[in-house]
């Protein structure tokens, strides 16, 4: 399994947890895209089924823990999500119930159910998940990873433990990319724009379309300093109908648009976005409110992504209410 970084006091908790006994049987990591939370819900479980745990850490070399970093380990499931929004259907949740009431075939007698990246489960999946999270068998595990606990409804909040999965810091992150055996001037770049999210940092290395995605968030923050509706239109325009492209490139942007905000109050503010110079650019032409007024219009923009409406209509309004906030 990959060396985890930084959440020390984490690992701790968990450690402590497994030595003493008090395993939870429904756990929640929450933490930014990347920043290890699906990471995190395998440490656990290996956690919860290593056969010769070490301090309340799984030893990562016995057969299970091999299985389980190898994902084919017979009594773990990866909840498989389905339709446009990446949700999990009724039937899945049916499937799920059935299942975890067959005892596990290992003699550590635990079986784990793994929920990752939940965003888009519905209302009536989670109540008839409720009830099996309410009263589960004795030897059945569920781990939910997601952006943010209010994703759930607060049943199943209640009857999770939350745990927040938090960035590194940049030295850490340096020690993971060169540790994955990435060159010097890679490793600067990624920094610059995803800062102590080792996943993101990683994916911006490899993934051409990432880069793509920075390149297009910082020409958007160039037209709206430039207050050149027409070129902002037609960069958001050429998304097209991709829903995860767009998502991604409306967080990034909201990000320079709160680093914005908070340069033009402390120059020497540290920035979470992909582009310090393109926020203190923005800094100097966007006040606070006006920064606040765009976040806004960007979140709506967001929400109208996730309703399904068609996604070119969605950007030329955002395109039209963030000149008109400029003006």
């Amino acid at each position: 399994m990959k060396k985890i970084y930084g959440n020390e006091y984490l690992l701790s908790t968990l450690a402590s947890m497994i030595k003493n006994g008090h395993t939870v049987q429904s756990v929640m990591f929450c933490g930014e895209k990347g920043s290890g939370r699906k990471l995190f819900a395998d440490y656990y479980t290996q956690s919860l089924l290593c056969e010769n745990p070490i301090d309340g850490r799984p030893c990562g070399v016995c057969n299970s823990c091999q299985n389980v970093s190898k994902k084919f380990h017979p009594d773990v499931t990866y909840v498989e999500k389905s339709g446009k929004l990446g949700g999990i259907s009724v039937e899945t949740a049916r499937n799920i119930i059935s299942d975890a009431f067959i005892k596990p075939n290992n003699h550590i007698g635990r079986k784990v159910y793994i929920f990752a990246d939940c965003k888009n489960i519905d209302t009536r999946t989670q109540n008839m998940l409720l009830k099996l999270i309410e009263e589960p068998p004795d030897y059945a595990y569920f781990i939910f990873t997601c952006n943010s606990r209010n994703d759930f409804l607060p049943t199943i909040i209640s009857r999770c433990v939350n745990f927040t999965v938090s960035e590194c810091n940049e030295k850490e992150t340096d020690a993971a990319l060169h540790e994955n055996g990435f060159g010097d001037d890679e490793i600067k770049e990624a920094i610059s724009c995803f800062h102590g999210n080792i996943g993101m940092c990683t994916d911006y290395i490899v993934n051409e379309e990432l880069r793509k995605q920075v390149d297009l968030t910082k020409s958007l923050a160039d037209s709206i300093i430039r207050k050149d509706e027409y070129s902002l239109n037609a960069q958001l325009f050429s998304l097209g109908s991709g829903r995860n492209d767009a998502k991604s490139v409306l967080s990034m942007l909201d990000m320079l648009i709160r680093d914005a905000a908070v340069i033009g109050k402390d120059s020497n503010a540290a920035a979470i976005g992909c582009s310090r110079e393109y926020a203190v650019r923005l800094s100097e032409c966007i006040t606070s409110g006006q920064a606040l007024r765009i976040h806004s219009h960007i979140e709506q923009a967001n929400r109208a992504v996730d309703s399904n409406v068609t996604i070119p209509l969605a950007m030329a309004a955002l395109s039209a209410e963030i000149i008109t906030v400029c003006s």
